[in-house]
């Protein structure tokens, strides 16, 4: 699978760009403001249906207009598919595959898969558990619609078992009868949850591990461990033990929508105890075994997006990565860079089919 040409009107710094592109390699070269992420993050629209760095579809308006579109086709198995998006400032986005839109959007996710590296990913490893989270549920959704639906299900449980919490303390009243109605679906789909990621983060370390030890060949240990309060405690006894602290917090303590998942380089956290370029190669690690665990389960190559990647990582690092995407691993790439001499050096190493785009 990969994509053939992406035509983009009035989406975030460009009026209007159309691109073909090579099944193998593409690289974006420019100074910085020229839009080079955007097209990869116009990509990642195509392909999830959201942006990679705004959480507001609105916000990837250009400046004074009232709406973009994005069109792409993917050649899948020698079948095309033109995916169209339409946001308009005030309305619901429109998604449509070969002129026919999506019953839910959500239907659309995991059709074209694909996996993003980017100085963005730093969040990763410096910001909360929710963006954890989310990495991890990106993944999952992307090759399991159950989990997918399971875990929109549990979110509007939870939104309205919060909500009911909140009416409880602001009218000085509590039903047990009817928190017990929505702590049942909870208990059910959050044991769900919990068993799929936790068999997940099983089998994603084997990858992760693989791919930390062929970049830094082997220099450092490395680990991924599942956090969740679920894993020493039945969630119908969590919840009844935290009962009292939700109704004088006013939203739900306990739950899967706690997990996390603690990164440590030679078993410290690498937040703290790892250098600039052991956490970019712990990131770039992270996001090849989510290629891979992709690929494997939906027996398609996801595409992958490589931004400003090379900053921060020695010659030798970037050496090691440069190997492994010779060995034919990943199937179309699209690379940013603000030095395109070493864009061009690069390419040259990697004997695949290539094209570079200068902005």
């Amino acid at each position: 699978m990969y994509l053939k040409e992406l035509k983009a009107r009035q989406f975030k710094n460009f009026e209007e760009k159309n691109f073909e592109f090579s099944p193998k390699i593409n690289a974006f070269v420019g100074q910085n403001g020229k839009g080079k992420t955007n097209i990869l993050d116009a990509i990642h629209y195509l392909a999830l249906s959201k942006s990679y760095l705004n959480h507001s579809d609105a916000m990837n308006i250009k400046f004074d207009c009232e709406y973009f579109t994005l069109e792409g086709t993917f050649d899948k198995n020698e079948k095309e598919d033109i995916i169209f998006c339409l946001v308009r400032s005030g309305q619901a986005k429109q998604l449509k595959r070969n002129s026919k839109s999506y019953d839910r959007i959500s239907e659309h996710i995991g059709q074209y898969p694909l996996v993003m590296i980017s100085p963005y990913d730093s969040d990763l490893i410096k910001e909360g558990s929710e963006v954890r989270r989310k990495f991890l549920d990106n993944i999952i959704s992307q090759s399991n619609k159950q989990y997918l639906a399971d875990l929109m299900r549990y979110n509007k449980v939870l939104v309205q078992r919060n909500t009911l919490l909140k009416y409880f303390a602001a009218n000085n009243t509590f039903d047990a009868v009817t928190l017990e109605i929505y702590d049942e679906e909870l208990i059910h789909l959050g044991k769900k949850i919990h068993q799929v990621r936790k068999e997940f983060v099983s089998t994603f370390l084997n990858a992760f591990l693989k791919y930390y030890a062929e970049i830094s060949e082997g220099r450092e240990i490395v680990n991924i461990e599942y956090v969740s309060q679920l894993n020493d405690a039945l969630f119908e006894d969590a919840l009844k033990q935290a009962l009292f602290k939700d109704r004088a917090a006013q939203y739900t303590t306990t739950g899967i929508h706690k997990d996390d998942l603690l990164f440590t380089i030679t078993n410290y956290p690498i937040k703290k105890f790892g250098s600039q370029g052991q956490q970019k190669s712990y990131l770039i690690a992270l996001k090849l075994a989510q290629l891979d665990v992709i690929k494997n389960v939906l027996n398609v190559t996801p595409i992958l997006l490589l931004d400003d990647i090379f900053d921060k990582l020695d010659e030798h690092r970037v050496t090691q990565l440069i190997k492994l995407v010779n060995e034919e691993r990943f199937g179309q790439i699209f690379i940013t860079d603000t030095h395109s001499d070493r864009t061009e050096n690069i390419i040259k190493q990697i004997n695949s089919e290539s094209k570079v785009f200068r902005l």
